[in-house]
């Protein structure tokens, strides 16, 4: 039996495990380097910056959805945005990846929002070719950007 649930303090050391996890998978685990104490923070006070869903596959710990909110300016709504999904291997194939997308999308009506967005890496086959399974579409004309590091503390610094 599958159970998804929203995730409470308590699972702060979960979350870690599964972003951990997820960042093994996605071959950058030097790259997960949040804290017990930057969950808490952010997630847990008292205006959170995201949420989490846990899901349980027989009361057993099986994966997560960690997602936040932002706005379309275009829509005039908020987009759900879902930074990270992952399952443990071994409970793949059972149907909680597909669970933890529909609650998620529940949520994103329940909140009356204009989309429910989320990345995916190019080389990871199997999660496209399920998110497309499910009916999500790849924005080819949309380029990810980042600035981090020194790079972004230049940019804060510009004077203009």
């Amino acid at each position: 039996m599958i159970n998804i649930r929203k995730a409470k303090k308590e699972d702060i050391d979960l979350i870690l495990f599964f972003i951990k996890e997820l960042a093994i998978y996605e071959k950058e685990p030097e790259s997960a380097v949040a804290t017990y104490d930057d969950i808490l923070r952010d997630g847990f006070g008292e205006n959170p910056y995201f949420y989490v869903l846990i899901a349980e596959l027989d009361n057993k710990p099986a994966g997560f959805a960690f997602y936040f909110y932002n706005y379309s300016t275009w829509l005039g709504k908020t987009t759900l945005f879902l930074e990270d999904l992952f399952v443990i291997p071994e409970f793949r194939k059972n149907g909680i990846g597909k669970k933890l997308l529909v609650e998620l999308a529940k949520i994103a009506v329940e909140k009356n929002c204009g989309r429910f967005q989320w990345q995916v890496l190019d080389w990871n086959k199997p999660a496209i070719d399920f998110y497309e399974s499910l009916g999500a579409y790849h924005l080819e004309e949309w380029f990810t950007y980042r600035l981090t590091g020194e790079k972004l503390i230049n940019l804060s610094k510009l004077e203009i």
